[in-house]
């Protein structure tokens, strides 16, 4: 990787050079083949007011070029934020990259047969299961059971084959419907 650093109306110290190094060393990180990286740091002056501008421009092996412009007032905060713009992208990239596969048509076919298969096999363990609902039982037993327990309410058959609730209401008392 070719790194170049242009300085534009302002001198660059070796403070700065060593972070523009470092920070560019975190983009190794997503294997993206980059060829070259081109940093300008300038300094600009608007309305009486200073600003530091950085703009890399970072090229890809047959994948193009990502720009990241920033502007800030101090100089090590521009580039702090520009090089988390470049991870970013460069990681928006990769991800693009490793999650976009081509599946092919017979590997698409043979995933279809296997989830049909899965499917068949699921419909042939119905086990009918005799629950407790369908067993007649008394308002009183039922009425204690809720008095001991933390349910709201109970769904039972009385023993004239009628489906009843008994439920708690807010003011302690109990409802029969």
């Amino acid at each position: 990787m070719n790194i170049s650093i242009t300085g534009r109306h302002l001198e660059l110290t070796d403070g700065i050079k060593a972070h523009v190094n470092g920070a560019i060393e975190t983009l190794n990180k997503f294997n993206m083949d980059i060829t070259s990286v081109n940093v300008i740091v300038s300094a600009q002056t608007k309305k009486g007011k200073e600003h530091s501008v950085v703009e890399f421009v970072i090229h890809l092996a047959n994948k193009g070029t990502v720009v990241i412009k920033q502007k800030d007032d101090d100089l090590y905060a521009a580039i702090d934020i520009a090089i988390e713009r470049a991870q970013k992208a460069l990681r928006r990239m990769h991800d693009r990259e490793v999650d976009h596969q081509k599946v092919g048509l017979n590997v698409a076919k043979a995933q279809i047969v296997d989830v049909k298969e899965v499917e068949e096999g699921m419909e042939d363990e119905i086990v009918p299961v005799e629950l407790d609902l369908y067993k007649p039982r008394e308002v009183e037993d039922v009425l204690n059971e809720l008095k001991e327990g933390d349910k709201l309410f109970e769904i039972f058959v009385d023993h004239d084959g009628k489906t009843r609730v008994l439920y708690k209401r807010n003011d302690g008392k109990f409802g029969l419907y």
